[in-house]
Order: structure tokens, then sequence, then C-alpha cells
């Protein structure tokens, strides 16, 4: 009897052992097996998930000015117009002249008359005065004026992408402050719930908690149709990386100069340039008029075979002509004096347009340099004073209404408050950036 219960002891122990064995064998095989998946992933996401790459305003800058195909355009067209200055110094062609002169028709024999003749001849021509150097001189001009547009469109290009940028940035970051106020609008949604199952409010009080979070909700939409918009204006330079994620830090820009330093480098703008090399491009024009009071020469040597015999049974000598030609400016009244008359115009007008430009550039420069300052103040004037005033005040209402002392519409006005002057603190920061970067373009314009 004891030996049977003690061998059914022993037994009942070793099936003991062999489970407790063979739980730890599954569980290792478990956890090697769990290890085992848990690698595989890793490795799969490793190899085969590209990494999120979050753009940021550097790279924004860089592939615009690759990108930018107007800027392209004038810098093509002021290589067309370097080479066109190297062909415009060159003298005109030689003209070949080949003739048979004094051919009887009688007989057609070229021999019988003594004054038929084969003339071989080159003519050459050459214009009034230093015409070519100057026409050499008037493109490069217009060249240099091209090289100094494709230089602006750059500048202008890398503006606006970074305007875009930062508006892409305010409706991203609009839409992550409005998600947050979503969750204030739930939980209030949960106490006024609360509340109501008490008696402590009336139904409106929960209705009107619901009413926000539709408004919320639409406020969300009209920001993403926004974003799309300004994603799509991207695109023109970044094609489809202007739809990959925006990196969370906020984008810096370079420092202003002082804003006299920034207006006195105004005749140094790219623009300003370009105005100014169609001024001399205009000022040449006029030296090319005043060469057109000088003749022009034309020089013609030619070779003329005769043929047959003299009288006294000798060969006809052959002959050799040469000829200048000389345009005389006489009448000048109604030509050359026009079209002095007429270039010296079109120098007043280049004068005239490049003084326009300038003053737009520092009317732009007074105007943005002041909004900038007064959007400085008031983003200042936010991030000090609003914002935490306005988060305190909601956070009064909050305790208020729990404690019952005021009613459900002072905390949803105090929330919504709250929300308004968030957005339109980071409103401000956005828009002063923005004036920021259009303040760069005249001043980098300038460098």
């Amino acid at each position: 009897m004891c030996e049977s219960k003690h061998i059914a002891g022993d037994c009942s122990l070793q099936s003991h052992v062999s489970i407790n064995k063979l739980r730890g064998t599954i569980n290792r095989k478990c956890v090697k097996g769990i290890a085992l998946s848990s690698l595989i992933a890793l490795l799969i996401q490793f190899f085969y998930l590209p990494p999120i790459h979050a753009l940021n305003l550097r790279e924004v800058e860089q592939i615009t000015k690759q990108q930018d195909l107007i800027s392209q355009a004038h810098q093509f067209r002021g290589d067309a117009l370097s080479e066109s200055a190297i062909a415009d110094a060159q003298i005109l062609d030689p003209q070949l002249n080949l003739g048979l002169f004094n051919l009887p028709i009688d007989n057609f024999d070229i021999n019988s008359e003594p004054n038929t003749q084969l003339r071989f001849g080159v003519s050459q021509s050459f214009p009034r005065g230093k015409t070519l150097a100057f026409k050499e001189k008037q493109t490069k001009w217009a060249s240099h004026a091209e090289y100094q547009r494709a230089s602006d469109e750059v500048l202008k290009s890398i503006q606006s992408a970074r305007e875009h940028f930062f508006n892409l940035y305010y409706q991203i970051s609009a839409q992550e402050t409005l998600e947050e106020s979503r969750q204030y609008f739930e939980q209030l949604v949960d106490i006024a719930n609360s509340y109501y199952k008490v008696g402590r409010v009336n139904q409106q009080d929960i209705l009107r908690a619901q009413l926000e979070l539709s408004r919320l909700d639409d406020r969300v939409i009209e920001l993403k149709t926004k974003e799309d918009l300004v994603r799509a204006e991207l695109s023109k330079w970044l094609d489809e990386r202007a739809f990959e994620p925006v990196e969370n830090d906020y984008p810096t820009l370079p420092p202003l100069a002082p804003l006299q330093e920034i207006i006195d480098s105004l005749i140094n703008h790219q623009s300003i340039q370009a105005e100014d090399a169609m001024v001399s491009f205009f000022n040449v024009g006029v030296e090319i008029a005043h060469e057109q009071y000088k003749p022009g020469w034309n020089i013609n040597v030619e070779y003329r075979k005769r043929f047959g015999d003299n009288i006294d049974g000798t060969n006809r000598e052959d002959q050799v002509a040469a000829m200048v030609k000389v345009d005389l400016p006489i009448f000048t009244i109604k030509r050359q004096d026009r079209r002095l008359a007429a270039s010296q115009h079109q120098v007043s007008a280049a004068k005239l347009v490049r003084s326009d430009k300038l003053q737009s550039l520092r009317r732009a420069v007074l105007r943005d340099y002041a909004n900038w300052e007064r959007l400085s103040e008031r983003s200042k004037l936010y991030e000090t004073r609003l914002v935490p005033e306005a988060n305190a005040n909601a956070r009064a209402s909050l305790i208020a209404y729990q404690s019952g002392i005021t009613e459900f519409t002072t905390l949803a006005q105090a929330r919504i408050t709250q929300l308004n002057v968030r957005l339109e603190a980071l409103r401000m920061k956005t828009e002063r950036s923005r004036v920021h970067s259009r303040l760069l373009y005249l001043a980098e314009g300038a460098l």
C-alpha cells in the first residue's frame, strides 16, 4: 500500500517534472520565435521601408534655385546675345562678281569684238566709322541685362517659395492647434454630460459643446484645403516633394540689415543693374547714330579677261580695274538727325524706367520694413502677454464652471478665445517671416 503510494507519488512527481520541462521548452521556443519574428520585422523595415523625410526651408531654397525655369530662359537669352555680339563686330562677307560683258548677239562670238570681256571681281563693304565696334558693345549690354534678370528671377522665386513655405507651416501648425483644442472641447462635452446626469446643467450646454466641436472640424477642413492649395503652388518648383511632411522646427531666415543700409544698397540690386544695362544699351545706340554722319566705304577689284587677237595678230591684253565707292551723308535732316533724336529719346525713356524701378524698390523697403517692425512688436506681445493671459482665463473659467459660478457659455467663449489667440499668435509669427522674406529679396538682390 505504501509502496504503491510511493510509486504513485514518484510517477506524479516525474509527470510534474516532465510537464515543467515541456513548458520550459515551449516557452524557450516561443521566446526564440518572437525574437526571430521581431528581428525579421526590423530587417524588413530597415531595408524595404523608405525613411520618412521632413521637408525644410533650406531644401526648398536649393531646389527652387535649381528648378526655376524663367531664370534659365533669361540665362539662355544672355548666352544667345553674347554669341550675337561676336557676330555683330564682324564686317560683311565679301561679294564675288562674275560676268560676261559686251558679247555680240548676232553671232555670240567672244573673239569678234575687242571689248568683249569676262570679268571676275571681289567687292568689300565697310560700315560707317566704328559702327561695328559699337554694335558689339550694345549687344553685350543687352546680354548683361539678361544675366541680371536671370539672377533677379532666382531671387524672386526663392522669395515666393519662402512665403509659400511659411504659409504651409502655418496651415499645418494651425491644424495641430485645432486638434489640441478639440480634445479640450471633448472634455467639455464629457463634463456637460456628467453634470446633466446629476441635474446641474441643462441639455443646451451639451448641444453647445457639440456645436463647437463641429465648428472645429469645419475649420480643420478649411485649413487642409488651404494646405493643399499651398502645396500645389510649391509644386511649381518642388514637384512631388511639395507633398512631403514638413519639419516641425520653425524655419529660420538670415538676419536683416538696418533699414538705411538696405535702402543705400538698392542701386546694386539685380533689377536695377538690369535697367542700368539697358540705359547703357541705348547710350551706345546714340553713339551708333553719331557714326551714321560718317561716310561708308565699298572697295571693288576686278580682273577682266579679253578674247581674240588685235589687228596686228597679237593677243588682246587682259585688264584690271579697281573702284572705291563712298557714301556721302549730305542730306541728314530726315534720316541721320531723326535717328539720333530717336536714340536720345530711348535713353531718356530708359533712365525714367530705371528711376521708377528704384523708387518702387525703395517704397517696398519702407513699407515692408515698417510692417516687419510692427509685426515683431505684436508677435512679442502675443508671446509674452496675450497667450498666457488667454490660457489663464480659460483655466479660471473651467474652475469657475466646475464650481457652479459661471455658465457653460462663458467657459466655451473662454476656450474659443484661447484658441483664436493661439492661432493669431501663430499667424502673426508666420506673417512676420513672410515679410522678412520679401525684405531679404530686396536686401539679397543688392549683395
